[in-house]
């Protein structure tokens, strides 16, 4: 017989709830992901966390009392290699930014289609950084506007991703390298530019060196 791999056990924090209801029923549907407990708020959410050990937290951004960001800060400071998926509403860079700051790994709105949310759901519980498409553009539209406010430390994934950048290779080329799909080289690039403060590939690879992020160095 054929080993089944373990479905990913999900946190679910939310103050509606109907939209938990709704997201429930619609995570039910998926063989390979479970949720193991729901939260209506910081305190519990954290709770959950800390009883149940899932692979992954999906969280609402503005709740009463610890609110979404600050519930992702101290869900990095109990566990930094948590993934942690916002799937909110709200969308705007006041919004998306401390979020990102605090240590979301990916970042959804609830008009998403079913499809788009599963595939989010996965790519964030697998580590990878997943953006709304209006997210992604925000972001971009931002730093070239204003980008001297990086959202945080550029990550290994994210540093794996410029040194192949820097080597030459295409979005597609990374994407086969590292097993991820071009779509989500693409949401790294965004995060790696914002945090950088370029405008381009380029310019990304140029400040990477002068931080000392890439080496000239061989080996």
């Amino acid at each position: 017989m054929t080993a089944h791999p373990q479905p990913l056990r999900i946190v679910l924090v939310d103050d509606h709830p109907v939209v938990r209801d709704g997201l429930h029923g619609l995570i039910a549907t998926q063989d390979d992901l479970v949720l193991v407990a729901e939260a209506a708020g910081g305190e519990e959410a954290l709770a959950a966390v800390r009883a149940h050990r899932p692979d992954l937290v999906i969280t609402d951004l503005r709740m009463p009392g610890v609110d979404g960001v600050a519930l992702i800060a101290a869900l990095r400071e109990q566990d930094p290699h948590l993934p942690i998926l916002v799937l909110t509403m709200f969308g705007t860079e006041d919004d998306v930014r401390p979020a990102l700051r605090a240590g979301a790994t990916g970042y959804l709105l609830k008009d998403a289609s079913r499809q788009e949310l599963f595939a989010g759901i996965r790519a964030t519980g697998r580590g990878e950084s997943v953006l709304a498409p209006a997210v992604a553009g925000l972001l971009v539209r931002g730093h070239r506007s204003a980008g001297r406010e990086t959202p945080g430390p550029v990550s290994p994934r994210e540093l794996a991703i410029l040194q192949l950048v820097a080597e030459g290779r295409s979005n597609a080329q990374i994407g086969r390298s590292l097993h991820i799909s071009e779509a989500t080289v693409k949401t790294h690039l965004v995060r790696l530019y914002g945090k950088l403060g370029a405008a381009d590939r380029a310019s990304a690879v140029s400040l990477a060196y002068r931080q000392g992020l890439l080496s000239t160095e061989d080996g």
